[in-house]
């Protein structure tokens, strides 16, 4: 039976995922801070999926050595795990010099290295079996930087280069490896990131609506599945995604317009 592990599965993107494999049988293990919405999440997926195993584990991503220990208390009752799926993140947008180090400094240690101590828990045992999934929950502010969110594209872009260099070592021990780019997506958090985000990122970023939490989970699965390594989410990051390198001098010039217009009324 498969056993896919998620982080940060306790509600949005995580949890959206879980549901899908719950639908196939998977057994599922949801890894999140949380415990109260970790009961909730669980009773959710066990309400629909009754013949489920859903194992819940309350944790923070950024202790390595607690992360290991929940990960072998996972395995030890479902079995290895098949498929991580680390989408454990958080994001508190504001100017740089208005940030505190501590909020700085959480937000990469919960989106970088959070995801990378989930993969250091699996990883061993997946090459080891020649066998094993990883998909990399990044964001589309991990293709641009975006005005305000100084700490939350550092992280983020720090998980692609991340993944890159472990598909490239994964690869020749039958692991799988994946990273994905979700744009804005209706989740717990997002209300709270909008509140907080300065009005130069919401002059930049504009008004595109959110995707639905499934439609993401849904495009993540299917990579999952075809062993895809990129997944783009619309046009606008696809585009960056492919050709960044190309369009990024344009759009930081329209950018700079844009806030400077704003900055000067």
């Amino acid at each position: 039976m498969t056993h896919v592990i998620v982080t940060g599965g306790s509600s949005g993107i995580g949890l959206a995922v879980a549901r899908i494999f719950a639908a196939r049988g998977a057994h599922i293990s949801l890894l999140a801070r949380t415990p109260e919405l970790l009961v909730a999440a669980r009773e959710n997926l066990l309400a629909t999926y009754p013949e489920t195993k859903v194992h819940i584990e309350s944790v923070d991503v950024a202790d390595n050595t607690a992360v290991a220990d929940v990960v072998l208390r996972c395995e030890a009752l479902l079995g290895p795990c098949d498929t991580l799926v680390a989408s454990a993140g958080i994001v508190q947008p504001g100017r740089f010099e208005n940030m505190p180090a501590a909020v700085f400094d959480r937000q990469i240690d919960t989106n970088f290295t959070g995801s990378a101590n989930a993969v250091r828990a699996v990883y061993g045992a997946m090459k080891a079996r020649g066998d094993g999934r990883i998909m990399l929950v990044s964001s589309g502010a991990g293709l641009i930087g975006i005005y305000g969110y100084s700490a939350y594209s550092a992280s983020k872009f720090a998980l692609h280069g991340f993944a890159e260099a472990l598909r490239a070592e994964a690869r020749p021990h039958g692991v799988t490896v994946s990273v994905c780019f979700p744009p804005d997506t209706v989740t717990p958090q997002l209300a709270r990131e909008i509140a907080e985000r300065p009005p130069e990122a919401a002059v930049v970023m504009g008004k595109v609506a959110p995707w639905p939490a499934e439609a993401v989970a849904a495009r993540i699965v299917n990579a999952i599945d075809r062993g895809t390594f990129e997944v783009f989410f619309g046009a606008t990051l696809y585009g960056l995604g492919r050709f960044g390198s190309l369009a990024k001098p344009f759009l930081n010039r329209w950018f700079d317009r844009a806030i400077f217009r704003l900055v000067r009324r």
